[in-house]
């Protein structure tokens, strides 16, 4: 079920904005625009984000993505184009309701961590229902659940700069995580952590979804980060939106040049799934030994050097229930890595309008929200 839903969303920055708007539907250019003063920071983007995902957008600085984060949440509003969440259109309420729907429905974390210095860690976490007209008795025991989430039990009474860098942002995801909201927007949140801080943040968030479940927005400029942590990713350029899917799909099946060359550094096994490299199974296979070892659909094939390095025989591949649904070979698992990305060539099923369209006015091109193409449904790829 879609939680959130953007449709056909332009920003765009200087005079005469709406007929801005009118010539980029026209096929004019961006830098054509930038020429005469004005900017389009973000161009047809539309998109949908399910109940209980992380929906990552990632892209290179100044290709929009933290512009069409802020329009999600009415801090900007789009010059045109329309936010739905949970079916209501957020661009048409006035500002008092937008506030409303901002202080209780969606939370946002930052890259910089926005902590009150005069304030206490338990202070800072319970700002957001502080800003509700929360009692304060509620107030402190919501917030010391939260930080106990983001694993900061027992430093309630200490100072942000008492904090490391890692620390700190744990407090503005348990501020997010306070008020309850069940739409959280992170804004390259991890981005100003050190690699091996920002790992272990990464970690905690998809821990805190297995339980939590929120529907989460992720801005990055991390492609390795975006794989790890995407159910889907949304990749940008310019502005405009070029290629949503799983990780898979974009490692498997880049739309367009730009995003071949961001993937081209990517481990694939670390993102390729067994239920993205298997053969169909078959009841007569004789290739697939009666005692042979079993892995799951969502198993990373990095995971399976180790059984084949010491057996030729093949895997079973099970679904969640535990029933056969594939077959890998040792050949197979080779392939997959030996692979070569293939970049889908105008009017191809992945991408039926080539590369460079904003895709807004066919199912299926870039821009445009279709869902899962992966080969098999409900397959999760991660990093």
């Amino acid at each position: 079920m879609s939680r959130l839903r953007a449709e056909h969303l332009y920003k765009v920055f200087g005079r005469r904005s709406d007929q801005a708007v009118a010539r980029l539907e026209a096929g004019t250019d961006r830098e054509e625009l930038r020429a005469q003063g004005t900017t389009a920071a973000v161009i047809d983007a539309s998109f949908e984000v399910e109940e209980g995902h992380i929906f990552v957008v990632m892209g290179l600085s100044g290709s929009g993505k933290s512009t069409l984060l802020r329009m999600l949440n009415g801090l900007l509003e789009p010059t045109a184009g329309r936010v739905l969440y949970d079916g209501d259109d957020l661009t048409a309420l006035r500002p008092r309701e937008l506030r409303e729907v901002r202080a209780k429905k969606i939370s946002m974390v930052f890259q910089h961590f926005a902590l009150f210095p005069h304030r206490s860690v338990l202070e800072n976490a319970g700002y957001g229902l502080e800003v509700q007209g929360v009692p304060r008795e509620e107030r402190e025991r919501r917030a010391t659940e939260a930080l106990e989430l983001a694993g900061l039990k027992g430093w309630e009474k200490s100072w942000p700069d008492e904090l490391s860098g890692g620390m700190q942002q744990r407090v503005g995801l348990a501020r997010a995580l306070a008020t309850d909201a069940d739409l959280l927007l992170m804004d390259e949140s991890f981005s100003a952590l050190d690699p091996l801080i920002r790992r272990d943040m990464q970690d905690q968030l998809l821990e805190l979804q297995k339980t939590l479940k929120k529907t989460i927005v992720f801005i990055t400029h991390d492609l390795n980060e975006a794989m790890r942590l995407g159910d889907r990713i949304a990749v940008m350029r310019d502005g405009r939106i070029v290629q949503i899917g799983t990780a898979e799909d974009i490692l498997v099946r880049p739309a367009t040049d730009y995003v071949a060359s961001f993937i081209q550094d990517v481990d694939r096994s670390r993102v390729l799934t067994a239920g993205s490299i298997m053969e169909d199974a078959k009841t007569d296979d004789s290739a697939v030994q009666d005692d042979a070892s079993t892995v799951t659909a969502e198993t990373p094939i990095a995971e399976l050097f180790t059984p084949f390095s010491t057996s030729e025989d093949a895997m079973i591949v099970t679904d969640d229930d535990g029933t056969p649904v594939g077959v890998i070979d040792r050949e197979r698992l080779l392939a997959a890595l030996a692979e070569e990305p293939h970049v889908e060539s105008p009017g191809s099923p992945g991408n039926p309008e080539g590369p460079g369209s904003s895709g807004a006015s066919e199912p299926g091109a870039a821009g445009t929200d279709t869902g899962d193409t992966s080969k098999d449904a409900g397959v999760t790829a991660r990093a």
